[in-house]
């Protein structure tokens, strides 16, 4: 495993104030995304909770240009500003799309897909809270297998789709999964992301504290332990091909993670022992690619 341990500098972009839930973890990434990125950016950001978040045009709680765009078109609005930005000579400015999973893993995969493929020159960033939180907690396709939303109220019958290794295949310069509950993380990983020319992709899991039912002050928590029971790895890929684990499952049982949610109080035991299993093999298949 790479363990990365940063004294965390911010640039004072992101302002107090803003409409975000009390303990919102999106709001806290949001934070530590556009500080790190600094004053040299502009935001791209779809319908969502950080739209919300950023703030009803003409006001904003971030000190950057931020263009809301449509729910579809996130990586292609990105792309043309910085196309844009590139015929004025304004290389240096970053452009960074900050989508939810309903967002990225749905409505608007087509276009990322796409932008993509053209090795576009953004960052794209996933603020990944498994469901259609700001619309009343429905599924997405990032939800995780029999979790409760509003429109699967007997458990989500699929499995979560993998966006990960999905970018991941499109063999661009860089992926990334992060979180948080591991705050170093995250800035070394948007750091490392920001000095990459090309396509970069970053997943944020973000617990959303009323979908996913816990306390205000437990959103970082229940991410950690998402990492340390092997639900969701930390990790890197460059070019499709070089991996490398940052945190990972550390043999914390997966009930430790999901009986602290709400949105999991209908399994029975048999039921979280299911998900434990595939937990188990899903982590196997991952040491092998990490050599860990």
């Amino acid at each position: 495993m790479i363990d990365v341990a940063y004294t965390i500098v911010e640039e004072k972009i992101f302002c107090s104030g803003h409409h975000a839930c009390p303990g919102c973890n999106a709001a806290l990434a949001f934070r530590y995304i556009t500080n790190t990125l600094g004053q040299n950016t502009i935001a791209v950001v779809p319908p969502s909770c950080g739209a919300i978040i950023s703030g009803p045009q003409p006001l904003s709680s971030m000190r950057i240009p931020v263009y809301q765009t449509t729910l579809e078109a996130s990586a292609a609005s990105a792309a043309g500003i910085k196309r844009a930005l590139k015929a004025q000579g304004k290389d240096h400015i970053n452009v960074v799309a900050i989508a939810g999973d309903g967002g990225t893993y749905d409505i608007g995969f087509q276009s990322l897909s796409s932008a993509a493929e053209r090795n576009e020159d953004i960052i794209y960033i996933c603020l990944d809270n498994e469901g259609y939180m700001n619309t009343g907690a429905q599924k997405s396709s990032s939800t995780p297998y029999l979790a409760y939303t509003t429109s699967t109220p007997g458990g989500k019958p699929t499995a979560k789709k993998n966006v990960a290794e999905i970018m991941a295949a499109h063999r661009i310069p860089y992926m990334a999964t992060a979180t948080t509950g591991y705050l170093d993380d995250l800035v070394y990983k948007v750091r490392k992301a920001k000095d990459i020319k090309g396509m970069r992709f970053i997943v944020i899991l973000v617990p959303c504290l009323d979908g996913w039912g816990v306390a205000d002050h437990e959103g970082a928590k229940i991410s950690r332990l998402a990492v340390q029971t092997g639900v969701f790895p930390l990790y890197e890929v460059e070019n499709g091909i070089k991996y490398a684990l940052n945190y990972g499952s550390q043999g914390i049982p997966v009930s430790n993670y999901i009986t602290r949610q709400k949105r999991y109080r209908h399994l029975s035991s048999e039921q979280i022992d299911e998900i434990q299993q595939v937990v188990n093999a899903d982590w196997e298949n991952f040491k092998v690619k990490f050599n860990a």
